[in-house]
């Protein structure tokens, strides 16, 4: 394959990757603004929260002081920590394993139209398919003490939207620039190396950072609505329905640090693979 058709390959899109490029006559913000703007605005949300509690004291009886949400997070925090513990697995093996199952059909969709064919309605009615009405079947289906019906219901979450983003980024390619490869004799492997992959990659790393959210809003629903007593969905209920309110916020404040945790690390592999592209 001569170094000539590398020239004509496309640059690949990123379509999660660095910020947007002002318009012309805009002065693009500077990276620290990205970072100081969002604590900003979660300490004036925290500073009236606490107004509103501690001083007004008209919030809800279920609303507490964000500082006895923290005293309790902090006296709890080897409990709460053993239930994140199980919410971040389920989460995660469903992340991985819907990620795959997307990559595996999101292929064979792209490379054969009647298969694309079937999978369409198919997804479509997955993508529809409500959690709160499909989990208290599947924990009843694998039964009270299995973690598998949680993790089946990460796994539909996951599978969307990296399906979805890797089927688009599949089909970026033009078969002109195949053509270009073609007739410089590079292989299938070649071809999928330097053009089909450079151009997807982008695409499913946004899916992943996308389904990552997904994942761990699923497995918290799961525990939610059934199955074994742990997790930090199932302990949110509990203490919610017993009145133990700045528990069952602690509750979800972890809930909140494995999203973010999730977010944070698909959001930095994204960084990483859009920053390789070709440009």
């Amino acid at each position: 394959m001569t170094d000539a058709a590398t020239t004509m390959l496309p640059a690949a899109p990123k379509p999660g990757g660095g910020a947007p490029r002002p318009a012309p006559g805009e002065r693009e913000l500077p990276g620290w603004l990205r970072w100081v703007a969002p604590v900003v605005v979660g300490i004036l949300i925290l500073a009236v929260w606490i107004f509103w509690v501690d001083v007004l004291g008209t919030a809800p009886r279920m609303l507490p002081s964000p500082i006895a949400i923290a005293e309790e997070f902090v006296r709890r925090f080897p409990i709460i920590l053993d239930d994140m513990k199980i919410t971040a697995t389920n989460a995660l093996i469903g992340l991985v394993v819907g990620s795959l199952l997307a990559l595996l059909f999101a292929g064979l969709a792209a490379a054969a139209k009647p298969v694309d064919g079937m999978l369409a309605p198919l997804v479509s009615a997955l993508a529809v398919i409500p959690i709160v009405a499909v989990t208290p079947i599947l924990n009843t289906m694998f039964g009270a003490s299995s973690q598998f019906g949680r993790q089946a219901v990460a796994t539909i979450a996951a599978f969307i939207p990296v399906f979805v983003n890797v089927l688009r980024g599949l089909r970026q390619t033009r078969p002109v620039h195949r053509d270009v490869l073609r007739s410089s004799a590079a292989s299938p492997w070649q071809t999928f190396r330097m053009l089909t992959l450079p151009t997807a990659l982008p695409y499913l790393m946004t899916g992943l950072r996308i389904a990552s959210s997904l994942a761990v809003i699923a497995a918290l629903v799961a525990e939610y609505f059934g199955g074994p007593a742990d997790g930090i969905g199932t302990a949110i209920a509990t203490y919610a329905k017993s009145g133990r309110a700045a528990l069952a916020w602690a509750y979800v404040l972890g809930g909140i640090l494995i999203g973010l945790v999730f977010f944070l690390v698909t959001s930095l592999l994204e960084r990483l693979a859009t920053r390789r592209s070709p440009v």
